[in-house]
């Protein structure tokens, strides 16, 4: 099941953010909510680099509770997409890589309308991402946790 979708951009600013199945509201502005999850994996990427026995070189990285999932895919030029998901998510990395390839850079990076540094306001682009999350293997339906 996924929870909600942030893209922030190199210098931690929330491009595009959407919820489907989020069962607890926090109680703040999704402006400030961004800023918290940006620091929060600005702070656990350091730490996992400072830690780690090895080096971290795709981009990928995933933290998991007992209750759900922090997936979150960096590309090279900084672009970080963010999903949270229930535990039982499988897949999520290749899900994230094709989202890159067939969304990311067909309706945002080929539109002339969209700037990258700017939050995406394509109509197209949001209805591609809802049409694309809907189609993965692990987006589901309201379960009680």
């Amino acid at each position: 099941m996924i929870y909600n979708f942030y893209i922030f951009d190199k210098q931690g600013n929330l491009l595009y953010y959407q919820e489907w199945t989020r069962l607890k509201q926090s109680g703040i502005t999704c402006e400030e909510e961004a800023k918290l999850m940006y620091g929060m994996i600005y702070s656990m990427k350091s730490f996992v680099n400072k830690i780690s026995p090895t080096d971290i070189k795709d981009g990928y990285m995933h933290y998991k509770t007992n209750k759900n999932a922090l997936h979150i895919l960096e590309t090279s030029s900084g672009l970080k997409f963010v999903i949270n998901t229930d535990t039982a998510a499988t897949g999520v990395k290749d899900f994230m890589n094709q989202f890159y390839l067939k969304i990311w850079l067909e309706y945002v990076v080929k539109n002339p309308f969209c700037l990258p540094e700017k939050p995406i306001t394509s109509d197209l682009f949001k209805a591609k991402c809802d049409e694309f999350i809907k189609q993965s293997t692990f987006y589901g339906g309201i379960k009680s946790i």
